[in-house]
């Protein structure tokens, strides 16, 4: 059976769209410098009440080229940035591309050991963070080849009186940096780029390495993804492809991070180099979502499904009026048809004209690839693929396709695949296979089906994983750290229900004999591992076990652990 692409319903929903595009075979900046020429004047972003204009952004992004220059990054260095979503991430995202270098983008509330990880598995030479989180890299930065440091502060990108507000409040908490730190403080790091003026731009291609975000692969350990410019730049050209309602100028809520695909490849990217405007918002918290959605009159905002269900909770939202939106964009895990019904209803009674789109896609092919027409909903699909992309139905590990209707793995190819696995050539040839119609095919280890229509659904995982708020957490990364900890004997982490965050994250332990299971201990255990996880992946919930349930061959049996905290909740009436 042939493979599916873009056809029939993108153009009965949304007229004659071209479902082969042409992409821009230079690199990420140089659309965006395009985009700057042609609206200079435009807004480019919002940050915490201040507008930045297209031609002041890009004046930023070549002072910082020049900087980076200046400091020793030459073309193919690693450059991590561990920042939020912030006006200097966003210079410096755009300049590690300007110098031909390769942005590695990490979670700056990632434990120290993961980001030690993550800096040497890029081989990153310089990173950039903000002030407060200086002293995690401080005390990993002797195990890894980091040659610069720059720190830079969310008050360094405010105006005078909100600056002065943030010091009184979220800058009072930050610890003080020591004044002979061996660090480079931003503003003296963008002064230095003042004495460089010749060859600092780099000419990139489409092919060229320019971003390492990271996930889990298809086995649940964490890799770093090389992508390209031509990845970033078809998901753009994709991106306003399947949404013609979009104009230069129109706003989109860009909560979802930058080290993540979906913030970075929909929420920043592809709105700069369209033209767009992008109201970043530095930390999420549902209130202050919903606050911005309205001040600024959005016309798109994207994000997890437990985003849109706390929306449905947050008071002062009764009288808001959401006509402005074009486009409401669910991704990061399935839509539950019950939430999409209530947050559509919700739309409906706040004077919206549009409904929740569904998308799907992975990291590997930067993020969607595959979204619901605006106007041909399918009740429980993950909608069709983009422009120039196929997906296709195999029955799991091989190229054997399956007939309508019957499930098996979801196979994608297109122009937005990635380049490799950074240092795993063998997973990367496991993943990535070149088929007998030319195309190369990435494994995404995701279960699903096709109807006669090209339409998608989403059936599950092919692996063992935790899909907290949004974010992939794999059990097995965090069991080999709970089993790490000198009271542990055993451990088995598993996802339960939790309204909010989809799922939240339990582990159950077996500790050492003679150690006591009590409250001190659980404090301890809960210390040792926010040093080594991220936030988000953190235990919600420590369970003590005398043992382990096990299976024949003697794994523990983590599904038999999910049946009795599914029976517990079923008996208790937990709804948690």
């Amino acid at each position: 059976m042939p493979e599916i692409t873009a056809g029939t319903p993108w153009r009965s929903s949304m007229g004659d769209i071209p479902m082969t595009l042409e992409y821009p075979e230079g690199s990420m900046v140089d659309v965006l410098g395009e985009i700057a020429e042609k609206y200079p004047n435009n807004i480019a972003f919002d940050f915490m009440g201040r507008a930045t204009s297209y031609r002041e952004m890009m004046k930023n992004i070549e002072q910082c080229a020049r900087s980076l220059k200046t400091i020793g990054i030459r073309e193919n260095d690693r450059v991590t940035i561990a920042m939020p979503n912030c006006p200097q991430a966003i210079y410096l995202f755009y300049a590690v591309n300007m110098v031909g270098a390769v942005a590695n983008m990490v979670h700056p509330l990632s434990g120290e050991k993961e980001l030690e990880f993550y800096i040497n598995e890029s081989g990153s030479v310089t990173v950039v963070t903000l002030d407060q989180f200086y002293h995690k890299i401080e005390a990993i930065r002797a195990d890894t080849c980091v040659v610069n440091v720059v720190i830079a502060s969310i008050k360094d990108a405010l105006s005078r009186p909100v600056r002065a507000g943030y010091m009184l409040t979220e800058g009072r908490k930050i610890e003080k940096i020591p004044d002979d730190a061996p660090v480079i403080r931003w503003k003296e790091f963008m002064r230095l780029g003042r004495s460089c003026f010749w060859k600092y731009k780099v000419r990139r291609t489409g092919d060229d390495p320019a971003v390492i975000l990271y996930s889990g692969g298809t086995t649940g350990t964490t890799k770093g993804i090389l992508l390209t410019n031509r990845n970033f730049n078809a998901l753009a050209r994709q991106i306003t492809a399947t949404n013609p309602m979009f104009r230069p100028g129109d706003k989109m809520l860009s909560a979802m991070p930058l080290f993540h695909g979906f913030g970075l490849g929909v929420c920043i990217h592809s709105m700069l180099a369209n033209g767009g405007r992008c109201v970043l918002v530095p930390r999420f918290t549902a209130k202050s979502y919903a606050g911005l959605i309205t001040k600024y009159r959005c016309n798109f905002i994207a994000g997890v499904p437990t985003l849109y269900e706390a929306l449905l909770r947050i008071p002062g939202m009764e009288r808001a009026d959401l006509s402005c939106l074009k486009g409401v964009f669910s991704g990061g895990d399935s839509l539950s048809v019950e939430l999409k019904k209530k947050f559509d209803r919700f739309l409906y009674d706040h004077k919206a004209t549009i409904q929740v789109r569904e998308g799907y896609g992975t990291t590997e092919t930067v993020t969607a690839c595959c979204l619901t027409p605006p106007n041909m909903f399918k009740e429980g699909s993950i909608g069709i693929p983009f422009p120039d992309t196929y997906i296709k139905i195999v029955r799991p590990g091989t190229d054997e396709e399956l007939p309508y209707g019957e499930e098996g793995e979801i196979l994608l190819a297109g122009p937005t695949v990635m380049k490799e696995y950074v240092n795993h050539p063998e997973e990367t040839a496991r993943t990535l296979r070149r088929h007998a119609d030319g195309l190369t095919w990435v494994y995404t280890g995701d279960l699903g089906t096709m109807d006669d229509e090209g339409f998608i659904y989403f059936r599950g995982r092919a692996k063992r994983m935790i899909v907290t708020s949004g974010y992939n957490v794999y059990p097995a990364q965090l069991e080999n750290i709970l089993d790490a900890h000198e009271s542990v004997q055993m451990s088995c982490v598993i996802g339960v229900p939790d309204p909010y965050r989809m799922q939240r994250v339990k582990a159950f332990v077996m500790l050492k004999p003679g150690v006591p299971a009590s409250d001190e201990t659980r404090a301890d255990i809960l210390a040792y591992c926010e040093k080594r996880i991220a936030r988000y992946a953190m235990p919600k919930e420590i369970e003590f076990r005398d043992e382990l349930p096990k299976t024949l061959v003697g794994k523990v049996a983590y599904r038999v652990l999910e049946e009795e905290e599914e029976a517990r909740r079923e008996t208790a009436g937990d709804d948690r």
